[in-house]
């Protein structure tokens, strides 16, 4: 894992009156995956998981989010395949298999679900939530790619944006939120 040595700036910065990701945070963090990446017995301190949910508070003239987030993607990719070459080789390709099977099968009892019924509809209102179609469109994708073998790529996932709907005419935020995240999570476990 590449990351820079102490003193050099890892990621362009945005400018002064623009707000970025907080510097200190974001290589306090990269000093520790990295350590973690280099121990010779990795414990699971961090995991592709713990990268996927990472968050840095935002700041005037921090670093360029979209830099920051692309890195994160490759470092999470990277904690993926090592996660998963250590299941093969502790407990075998069996184990794996067995649990991206689950894994897939729990996502697509929920992608088979009619469309506008996927997710549940906000109580509330004036709640922000996800215009439906965009939803559904996606979800139709991923069927495809987890029933059909269509070709996808999780950076896909990762960048979906849908627009804003309010209350009941969407889909709850963070509901598709998590389960977008264990969608993230199956497809870095099998890329």
């Amino acid at each position: 894992m590449d990351v820079p040595r102490p003193g050099s700036s890892p990621f362009a910065r945005v400018s002064r009156t623009e707000f970025g990701y907080n510097m200190r945070q974001v290589d306090r963090f990269l000093k520790k995956a990295r350590g973690h990446y280099n121990a010779d017995r990795p414990d699971s301190s961090i995991t592709s998981r713990d990268v996927r949910a990472m968050a840095f508070d935002p700041v005037k003239g921090g670093y360029d989010p979209q830099a920051v987030d692309a890195a994160l993607d490759r470092l999470e990719d990277v904690f993926a395949l090592r996660e998963r070459d250590h299941l093969i080789r502790t407990q075998g390709e069996d184990a794996w298999l067995r649990q991206i099977g689950r894994s897939a099968a729990v996502l697509r009892n929920r992608l088979n679900r009619p469309p506008g019924e996927r997710f549940r509809r906000p109580a509330k209102k004036t709640v922000p939530s996800y215009d439906v179609d965009d939803v559904d469109r996606l979800c139709d994708e991923l069927l495809q790619y987890l029933e059909h073998e269509v070709p996808m790529s999780v950076d896909v996932v990762r960048r979906a944006v849908f627009r804003e709907a309010r209350g009941a005419d969407g889909y709850e935020e963070n509901q598709v939120d998590v389960f977008l995240d264990r969608v993230v999570e199956l497809m870095a476990g099998i890329d």
